[in-house]
């Protein structure tokens, strides 16, 4: 038997900033946005959204598309940077909401990166005979450590959250190779600062990620035994347009057939794949069989790359 997906859900909250609407409160305006990030818009959480309410909603729509009940799972993983607290975690919290009463729960902290650390976590698990059905959760409320008087970085963030039930599927379908990384040494380009704002080099950040996301991709084909070819669907953590876009040319795929959700939902941290994938598989941009590569990058600096064989 595969590990793969069962069921996926997805929540961004319903208030949405444009460019246009930033320009009323920094020095930009939505040209200059559009062109260097290909950010057209995000969602921002209400002070009454919490982030454990973003992953709550993501979840139930999960394990509904999954047809798996919460007493049925053995694990519940959430990937946030943006807890509402240091603890309990949004792992737990959403456990007593969904009424999860046998799944253990934790949260993982890779930034951006974290939804794919969440999801190979699950796979060895899973692998192992240890649990049978796991949730893994990607949340972000980024609004709350965004420094919205910064102009290159409050127009790149939005708030959301993504979600997955994982579980046995058919054999050859499913998760068929995965890469972590990290360099510590690159933390000091992207991180919270003491006024819990998010930092960032942009340029420091953007030359790592334009040589990691590509290689990474490239990489976890390799090690599924497939070629740049059999990729028939690309979904890059949605930060920039142009870290993307190189990651599509290094796979030498079309660009239609690359998720490009960051024109509505800017970047959403370890939600920023789980949304993706959610919202491109409803959409029926995937289907069963379909060779999926899901890559991201984030703080830490950390990476991580998934082949997937689509299908139940």
């Amino acid at each position: 038997m595969g590990v793969g997906f069962l069921g996926l859900g997805h929540y961004v909250p319903p208030k949405v900033v444009t460019n246009h609407d930033l320009e009323k409160i920094v020095d930009t305006n939505d040209e200059w946005i559009r062109t260097r990030t290909g950010i057209e818009e995000r969602r921002i959480a209400d002070d009454d959204i919490k982030t454990s309410d973003m992953a709550f909603h993501a979840a139930a729509s999960a394990l509904e598309d999954a047809n798996v009940k919460a007493e049925e799972l053995d694990l519940i993983l959430v990937a946030t940077v943006t807890p509402d607290t240091p603890f309990p975690s949004i792992a737990c919290m959403i456990q007593e909401k969904l009424g999860a009463v046998n799944a253990a729960s934790m949260d993982v902290s890779a930034a951006c990166s974290g939804y794919i650390y969440s999801l190979t976590t699950a796979k060895q698990f899973i692998e192992t005979k240890t649990y049978k059905k796991i949730l893994v959760v990607g949340v972000e409320k980024l609004s709350k450590i965004t420094d919205w008087t910064d102009r290159s970085t409050c127009v790149l963030f939005g708030d959301g959250a993504g979600a997955a039930v994982l579980g046995e599927v058919s054999e050859g379908r499913g998760i068929l190779a995965h890469e972590l990384g990290s360099d510590g040494t690159g933390g000091k380009h992207l991180y919270e600062d003491p006024n819990n704002h998010i930092f960032m080099n942009g340029r420091e950040v953007f030359k790592f990620a334009v040589r990691k996301m590509p290689e990474a991709s490239v990489n976890v084909i390799e090690k599924a035994g497939l070629k740049k070819e059999d990729v028939d669907y690309l979904i890059p953590h949605q930060a920039n347009i142009r870290i993307m876009e190189a990651a599509r040319q290094r796979l030498g795929i079309s660009e239609d057939r690359m998720n490009q959700s960051i024109k509505k939902y800017g970047n959403t941290s370890a939600a920023s794949i789980a949304i993706a994938l959610s919202e491109s598989f409803k959409e029926g941009k995937i289907k069963d069989d379909d060779i999926i590569v899901l890559v991201g990058f984030g703080g830490g600096l950390t990476w991580g790359s998934m082949a997937i064989r689509w299908g139940k």
